[in-house]
């Protein structure tokens, strides 16, 4: 999805055209282990992101629930690839064009209140979503982790500044995560630094556009 300078710059690539430098993946990969019943939370286009997770998770003995949400029925994409490696699967639409309307936190909740035990959660997707699924589980003392995506500069660990303040302590998303436990995770400090640079991104994307004639 183009939404700044770079995503925009990257959409007009064409065949034969390359990325100079290019590194991955970073910081440390997801716990996958037999927990029991695993619910796995994504929204918008974490879905790519969820559905080697679920796989992982199925393939260790887990059953599996995913909840996939997006804002309409438009987003909405690889919900046969996630069926295909949950053992249920629920989806969202904020404004009901598909599956049942309502936030992913709402088929959440109900698992939370139901008869099956449920022994982890996984939510990635906007901060937003994965704070709101991280206060949903928390009265029910089930682990959520999430996947923090602050801003990131290099990708080692030096600049600093993807660090984020989880149970009180500095981590650095690039190398510590970026999977940390939801319910020790300083939201409001972290949305604010996600916000840090909002104007010069916004200067940035429209001096690009000036130049490209959009």
């Amino acid at each position: 999805m183009s939404v700044g300078t770079t995503t925009h710059r990257m959409a007009q690539l064409e065949t034969g055209d390359f990325i100079s430098d290019f590194i991955g993946p970073l910081g440390l990969p997801t716990h996958i282990e037999k927990f029991g019943t695993v619910v796995c939370v994504a929204g918008g286009f974490a879905v790519a992101t969820i559905m080697p997770i679920a796989r992982s998770m199925q393939e260790k003995g887990n059953r599996v629930i995913s909840i996939m949400g997006a804002r309409n029925k438009d987003l909405i994409f690889w919900e046969d690839e996630l069926r295909n490696v949950s053992d249920e699967l629920i989806v969202t639409t904020d404004d009901g064009s598909y599956g049942r309307k309502g936030l992913v936190t709402e088929p959440l909740k109900e698992l939370l209140d139901g008869d099956q035990k449920i022994d982890r959660v996984i939510a990635i997707g906007p901060s937003i979503m994965m704070m709101a699924c991280s206060r949903t589980t928390e009265p029910y003392g089930i682990k959520t982790i999430v996947s923090l995506n602050p801003i990131m500069v290099d990708g080692t660990g030096m600049c600093g500044c993807c660090r984020v303040n989880v149970g009180g302590e500095t981590k650095f998303a690039c190398v510590d995560g970026p999977d940390f436990d939801g319910h020790q995770v300083d939201w409001e400090l972290l949305f604010t630094r996600q916000r840090s640079y909002l104007e010069q991104e916004k200067t940035s994307f429209e001096d690009w556009k000036r130049q490209h004639g959009f």
